[in-house]
Protein backbone atom coordinates (compact mmCIF):
# COMPACT_ATOMS: atom_id res chain seq x y z
CA UNK A 1 0.00 0.00 0.00
CA UNK A 2 1.37 3.36 -0.91
CA UNK A 3 0.61 7.05 -1.31
CA UNK A 4 -1.25 7.45 1.99
CA UNK A 5 -2.97 10.84 2.08
CA UNK A 6 -5.41 12.69 4.27
CA UNK A 7 -8.98 12.56 3.00
CA UNK A 8 -11.57 14.99 4.36
CA UNK A 9 -15.12 13.90 3.52
CA UNK A 10 -17.97 16.42 3.49
CA UNK A 11 -19.59 14.68 6.47
CA UNK A 12 -16.86 16.08 8.75
CA UNK A 13 -18.25 19.59 8.18
CA UNK A 14 -21.59 18.54 9.71
CA UNK A 15 -22.72 18.78 13.32
CA UNK A 16 -22.00 15.10 14.04
CA UNK A 17 -18.24 15.72 14.02
CA UNK A 18 -16.06 18.02 16.08
CA UNK A 19 -12.60 18.89 14.75
CA UNK A 20 -9.92 18.06 17.33
CA UNK A 21 -6.72 18.67 15.37
CA UNK A 22 -5.67 18.53 11.76
CA UNK A 23 -7.39 15.54 10.12
CA UNK A 24 -8.78 14.18 13.41
CA UNK A 25 -12.41 14.46 14.48
CA UNK A 26 -14.52 13.39 17.43
CA UNK A 27 -17.72 11.67 16.44
CA UNK A 28 -20.21 9.00 17.44
CA UNK A 29 -18.94 5.44 17.37
CA UNK A 30 -21.00 3.67 14.66
CA UNK A 31 -20.68 0.39 16.58
CA UNK A 32 -21.63 1.79 19.99
CA UNK A 33 -24.36 0.15 22.01
CA UNK A 34 -25.38 1.15 25.54
CA UNK A 35 -23.09 -0.58 27.99
CA UNK A 36 -20.59 -1.55 25.28
CA UNK A 37 -17.64 0.57 24.17
CA UNK A 38 -17.23 4.30 23.92
CA UNK A 39 -20.07 6.40 22.58
CA UNK A 40 -17.69 8.94 21.02
CA UNK A 41 -14.42 8.10 19.32
CA UNK A 42 -11.69 9.80 17.32
CA UNK A 43 -11.77 9.28 13.57
CA UNK A 44 -9.66 10.12 10.57
CA UNK A 45 -9.98 9.28 6.90
CA UNK A 46 -7.15 8.29 4.59
CA UNK A 47 -6.80 7.47 0.94
CA UNK A 48 -4.14 5.10 -0.38
CA UNK A 49 -3.31 2.86 -3.32
CA UNK A 50 -2.96 -0.90 -3.35
CA UNK A 51 0.18 -2.37 -4.93
CA UNK A 52 -1.12 -5.51 -6.72
CA UNK A 53 2.41 -6.62 -7.53
CA UNK A 54 3.30 -6.87 -3.81
CA UNK A 55 2.97 -9.92 -1.57
CA UNK A 56 -0.53 -10.13 -0.07
CA UNK A 57 -1.94 -7.39 -2.29
CA UNK A 58 -2.31 -9.50 -5.42
CA UNK A 59 -5.63 -8.66 -7.03
CA UNK A 60 -6.28 -5.83 -4.58
CA UNK A 61 -8.26 -2.80 -5.68
CA UNK A 62 -10.54 -0.18 -4.09
CA UNK A 63 -13.49 -2.56 -4.39
CA UNK A 64 -11.55 -5.46 -2.82
CA UNK A 65 -8.89 -4.35 -0.34
CA UNK A 66 -6.76 -7.35 0.56
CA UNK A 67 -6.53 -8.53 4.17
CA UNK A 68 -2.74 -8.53 3.96
CA UNK A 69 -1.45 -5.98 4.78
CA UNK A 70 -4.65 -4.02 5.55
CA UNK A 71 -5.43 -5.94 8.75
CA UNK A 72 -1.85 -5.35 9.84
CA UNK A 73 -2.55 -1.60 9.74
CA UNK A 74 -5.51 -2.14 12.04
CA UNK A 75 -3.44 -4.31 14.41
CA UNK A 76 -0.30 -2.14 14.32
CA UNK A 77 -2.12 1.12 15.04
CA UNK A 78 -4.92 -0.30 17.23
CA UNK A 79 -7.66 1.19 15.04
CA UNK A 80 -10.73 -0.19 13.29
CA UNK A 81 -12.69 0.75 10.18
CA UNK A 82 -15.66 3.04 10.86
CA UNK A 83 -16.62 3.88 7.26
CA UNK A 84 -15.81 2.02 4.05
CA UNK A 85 -16.81 4.85 1.66
CA UNK A 86 -18.42 2.28 -0.61
CA UNK A 87 -19.45 4.78 -3.33
CA UNK A 88 -15.98 6.30 -3.59
CA UNK A 89 -14.30 2.90 -3.67
CA UNK A 90 -16.74 1.57 -6.28
CA UNK A 91 -16.09 4.59 -8.53
CA UNK A 92 -12.29 4.53 -8.19
CA UNK A 93 -9.93 2.44 -10.29
CA UNK A 94 -6.88 3.05 -8.09
CA UNK A 95 -7.49 5.06 -4.90
CA UNK A 96 -8.95 3.40 -1.79
CA UNK A 97 -10.80 5.43 0.86
CA UNK A 98 -11.26 4.35 4.48
CA UNK A 99 -12.24 5.94 7.75
CA UNK A 100 -10.50 4.67 10.87
CA UNK A 101 -11.55 5.07 14.48
CA UNK A 102 -10.21 4.60 17.98
CA UNK A 103 -11.13 5.62 21.49
CA UNK A 104 -7.54 6.82 21.96
CA UNK A 105 -6.48 9.91 20.02
CA UNK A 106 -2.84 8.78 20.11
CA UNK A 107 -3.74 5.69 18.05
CA UNK A 108 -5.18 8.00 15.37
CA UNK A 109 -2.14 10.28 15.52
CA UNK A 110 0.13 7.26 15.08
CA UNK A 111 -1.94 6.01 12.14
CA UNK A 112 -1.69 9.41 10.46
CA UNK A 113 2.07 8.93 10.55
CA UNK A 114 1.50 6.73 7.47
CA UNK A 115 0.71 9.83 5.38
CA UNK A 116 3.28 10.00 2.61
CA UNK A 117 4.62 6.51 3.34
CA UNK A 118 4.29 2.92 2.16
CA UNK A 119 3.08 0.01 4.29
CA UNK A 120 3.57 -3.43 2.82
CA UNK A 121 4.25 -7.08 3.55
CA UNK A 122 7.38 -8.98 2.59
CA UNK A 123 7.43 -12.79 2.69
CA UNK A 124 9.79 -14.30 5.25
CA UNK A 125 12.07 -17.25 4.81
CA UNK A 126 11.34 -19.94 7.44
CA UNK A 127 14.67 -19.25 9.16
CA UNK A 128 14.42 -15.40 9.05
CA UNK A 129 14.89 -14.19 12.66
CA UNK A 130 13.11 -10.89 11.83
CA UNK A 131 10.01 -12.78 10.75
CA UNK A 132 9.46 -14.31 14.18
CA UNK A 133 8.15 -17.51 12.59
CA UNK A 134 5.57 -15.57 10.59
CA UNK A 135 4.81 -15.97 6.89
CA UNK A 136 5.62 -12.28 6.31
CA UNK A 137 6.88 -9.12 7.97
CA UNK A 138 5.64 -5.56 7.61
CA UNK A 139 7.76 -2.79 6.15
CA UNK A 140 7.00 0.92 6.59
CA UNK A 141 8.98 3.35 4.48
Amino acid sequence: MKNFQNYTPEKYAGPAYTPVEEGIYLGKNPYWQPGFGQEEIYVTSLSFEMEPERFGEEGGCPQDITQTPFEDILDTYLVYVTDFYDELNQASAVTCYQEFGSGDIQDIRNLRGLIGKRFYAVPCEPDDPEGGGSEYKIVIE
